[in-house]
């Protein structure tokens, strides 16, 4: 993987030698090849392909090739799974640990950053089902004093304006002071309360838009939906994602993370410092994303999640169609790729159309796409980040899982 130097410029961004840009923590996008991004990363994002499929492939023989690749460009390991109807096929290249050379094992759990706010979106929907709330209430409705600073006021922000980005509230994970000390892991047990990180998001800088104006994306957005969720239920929201997704579906080897550590069969993450080399991040700082990244999962495990989700077994029909209801993330409007709640829309180049998600912690990277009917899924993780876009790696494993899709 061509690796990057640069230095850290005064609004965060790090400008990078290969055209690559640093990313803020836990940030989801599906990366687009042209280009660096801002610290605050879009949603979704295209990728152009040429998805014309050789007769001997297969969308397993694709999204291996794309594994391959990927250890090729940098990746100590990458893991993936297509599940199509009843039948489930996995690849793997590489080491899931560098130390003990042991194959990377699609079975082992993994962070699975931002892809977190699939779930936290499913508890408030499954909370306004139960009539406990409505998505329109404001924040302030249930967090009174959590957004009043600089300019920005919670009684003009709604549940639902959180859950698809459009609240105009800054991430505070482009605090170039809390990204520096995460990116160089220099305090994994250190503890943040969530109504910390939004003082910190909203100390950045005043409103730049109205709420529900336009798509940006914040971390923030997530963790008052988490304070949402526990002021609604009086629980704290990891154990609402436990009692209402994880147990009823049987997810076994999920987890809401509250420490830094990871046990059982996992996969060692890792990442690329230019002073230092490869470092293994695998013990890292969870609270810093909460319920906007803090759940360690398998690639089975999130399977089953997202066909449970697309098929109405989580969600009443009309949460349902709330969770399918989008927003544009691109200024001109453009429908290609708009933002639902906790999770994207995008109009493939081969002409189909799938729903999915990123995540991207240090020390591992991964995605998701499935069918609007939840029979086909494709999903693959990677085991090194260094909080970079546009690296050679993400676009060639990115490139065989829409690959993968459209064959499948």
């Amino acid at each position: 993987m061509s690796q990057a130097t640069g230095s850290p410029s005064p609004g965060g961004k790090e400008e990078q030698s290969d055209g690559s840009h640093r990313r803020s923590p836990a940030a989801r996008r599906w990366w687009m090849a042209s280009g660096a991004t801002a610290l605050s990363c879009a949603l979704l994002t295209g990728v152009t392909l040429n998805t014309a499929q050789a007769d001997d492939e297969t969308p397993s023989s694709i999204l291996q090739a794309g594994a391959e690749k990927g250890v090729s460009d940098g990746y100590p390991g990458v893991i993936g799974l297509i599940r199509n109807g009843d039948s489930t096929e996995y690849v793997h290249a590489g080491v899931g640990n560098v130390s003990t050379k042991t194959d990377a094992d699609p079975k082992a759990k993994f962070r699975i950053a931002s892809n977190t706010k699939t779930f936290t979106a499913t508890v408030l929907l499954q909370l306004e089902g139960e009539g406990k709330l409505s998505l329109d209430d404001s924040v302030a409705k249930w967090l009174p004093d959590a957004v009043n600073a600089n300019g920005y006021d919670g009684s003009k922000i709604t549940i639902r304006e959180l859950l698809n980005h459009t609240s105009s509230l800054p991430d505070y994970a482009a605090d170039a002071q809390l990204s520096g000390a995460y990116y160089n892991n220099t305090d994994p047990d250190k503890a943040w309360a969530p109504q910390q990180l939004v003082k910190i998001a909203l100390r950045q800088h005043a409103p730049q838009s109205a709420p529900g104006e336009k798509f940006g994306y914040a971390n923030t957005n997530y963790v008052l939906a988490g304070m949402v969720i526990k002021a609604v239920t009086g629980n704290e929201p990891g154990d609402e994602i436990q009692k209402r997704i994880i147990e009823p579906l049987n997810l076994n080897d999920t987890k809401f993370a509250t420490d830094s550590s990871i046990s059982g069969n996992y996969l060692h993450g890792y990442s690329y410092s230019f002073l230092f080399g490869m470092r293994d991040v695998t013990t890292s700082n969870v609270q810093i994303f909460s319920t906007a990244g803090a759940i360690v999962s398998t690639l089975d495990d999130m399977a089953t999640f997202q066909r449970a989700l697309m098929t109405g077994k989580l969600l009443a029909p009309e949460q349902l169609k709330e969770l399918k209801t989008t927003v544009p993330e691109s200024s001109d409007g453009s429908t290609d790729i708009t933002a639902g709640l906790g999770i994207g829309r995008v109009k493939l180049s081969c002409g189909k159309v799938a729903w999915g998600h990123t995540g991207a912690v240090l020390g591992y990277y991964s995605e998701w796409l499935i069918s609007e009917d939840g029979k086909t899924e494709v999903i693959h993780a990677n085991t090194e980040d260094h909080m970079q876009s546009g690296t050679r790696g993400q676009t060639d494993t990115h490139e065989a899982m829409e690959k993968a899709f459209c064959a499948a």
